[in-house]
C-alpha cells in the first residue's frame, strides 16, 4: 500500500529552516527530531537563505498592498449594501406612486 505524501505548512518549513540556519544542532539531528529527510532540511535552508532578501525588498510594499486590498474589500461591501438599500427604497417608492 502506498504511503500518502506529507504536506508541510509554510510555518513549519520556516521553523525547520531557521533552526538549520542557526546551526545550533546538525542537519541530521534536526531531520531526526522532525522525522524528515536531511536533504529536505538542506533544501528548505537554502531556499530560506535565497529568499531572505525578498522579505526586505517587498516588505513595505506588501504591507501597503494588504491595507489597500482590505480597504477595497470594505468599500465594495459598502457599495453592495448601499445598492441593496437603494433598490429596496426605490421599489417602496414605486408602490406609493
Amino acid at each position: 500500500m502506498k504511503r500518502k505524501r506529507q504536506k508541510h505548512t509554510a510555518a513549519f518549513k520556516a521553523k525547520v529552516a531557521l533552526e538549520a540556519i542557526r546551526e545550533q544542532t546538525t542537519i541530521a539531528e534536526i531531520a531526526r527530531v522532525y522525522k524528515l529527510n536531511p536533504n529536505l532540511v538542506h533544501k528548505w535552508k537554502a531556499e530560506a537563505i535565497e529568499r531572505m532578501a525578498v522579505v526586505f525588498e517587498q516588505g513595505r510594499a506588501s504591507d501597503d498592498e494588504a491595507l489597500g486590498a482590505e480597504r477595497e474589500t470594505e468599500l465594495l461591501r459598502k457599495v453592495g449594501q448601499l445598492t441593496l438599500e437603494n433598490d429596496f427604497l426605490a421599489r417602496g417608492l414605486a408602490r406609493i406612486r
